[in-house]
């Protein structure tokens, strides 16, 4: 096949982009493609997370109105974080925060932490046999607060329409730190419409609130957007170990399949939120639930790094063409 291409990125390989328009000014986007119709772009300004994915130019993925954003715009009060908020693919949230801000044992933590704002220290890629590897690397640290680095791998199949995301998390501190993670992955339309049948595995299933509660039952039925629609977040706890999660479209006849092991991330949430133009669902993997750190605390279910600890995750999103059931 080589012998065809001028050069390789006419069917498979990797491409960094700047862009230099409005918020998005200086954001550093690196294009995978691996020759088979399936392309991801990633985001190397934030958290190396995956802005877009697309299978035979067709995103899969939602993209908030905000757009691009560039990471010297993040706002880390309150709510500050939705006004960067670019959702795409993938924003993992986190290292130490998920969730709703709230002041634990005195300290005061945002929306879904800080880790999604925070450029790439290191990032670079390697074309190998069957597939493509990048790598990002990612800097939680301050001074005389919590000391996490986060070494990401996004390794993109060149012989399936498929790829896998894996994460090792070590605390370069000398202080057990609180850890919180939670993958807050984003599909939109046309993946997403009133046509998507979504498949979870058997498991308990808590309405994060009362408006959640009187809607659970169309849980998994997705709607046109509705003028004026509140979200609906649900908590799932899996009986089994291996999570196998399917969101197919028969109108496209595309879809994504999520695995991971729960051994790590014992948590998922469902969002869902049928607004006009904020119309996405959320399918979120974690080792916590998005309340905030203070009520894990208060659970007893937040998980805590020790020094020199690594915590190793693993996610494969595999794409779907054709018929499926």
């Amino acid at each position: 096949m080589e012998e065809y291409l001028g050069n390789p990125f006419q069917l498979y390989g990797v491409e960094t982009y700047v862009l230099n328009h409005s918020r998005a000014s200086g954001t550093e986007i690196m294009h995978a493609k691996n020759g088979l119709g399936l392309e991801l772009y990633i985001n190397v300004d934030r958290g190396f997370d995956i802005t877009m994915v697309s299978l035979h130019g067709v995103t899969l993925s939602y993209l908030a109105p905000n757009g691009y954003v560039n990471s010297k715009y993040y706002d880390d009060k309150g709510n500050g974080f939705l006004k960067s908020f670019s959702a795409g693919f993938l924003t993992t949230c986190g290292l130490t925060q998920v969730g709703s801000p709230n002041v634990d044992e005195g300290e005061e933590l945002p929306l879904h932490g800080t880790y999604s704002n925070i450029p790439c220290s290191n990032a670079y890629y390697q074309i190998e046999e069957g597939q493509i590897v990048l790598f990002g690397e990612i800097s939680d640290e301050t001074i005389f607060s919590h000391k996490l680095v986060l070494r990401r791998k996004i390794i993109l199949s060149r012989l399936r329409n498929e790829f896998i995301i894996e994460d090792e998390i070590i605390n370069r501190g000398d202080q057990d730190t609180p850890l919180e993670i939670l993958y807050h992955m984003n599909l939109g339309y046309p993946l997403l419409d009133e046509n998507l049948i979504l498949k979870l595995p058997e498991g308990l299933v808590t309405p994060r609130n009362e408006h959640a509660k009187e809607n659970i039952k169309s849980r998994l039925k997705m709607q046109k957007p509705e003028k004026g629609y509140e979200e609906c977040c649900y908590y799932y706890d899996y009986f089994e170990d291996n999570i196998s999660i399917s969101a197919y479209n028969s109108k496209i006849k595309k879809g994504i399949i999520i695995s991971y092991n729960k051994s790590n991330l014992p948590c998922f949430t469902e969002w869902k939120m049928m607004g006009i133009r904020d119309y996405v669902l959320g399918l979120e993997p974690g080792n916590c639930y998005p309340d905030g750190r203070n009520i894990m605390r208060e659970k007893k279910i937040l998980q805590f790094i020790k020094p020199n600890e690594v915590v190793k995750n693993k996610i494969t999103i595999v794409c779907i063409e054709g018929d499926y059931k």
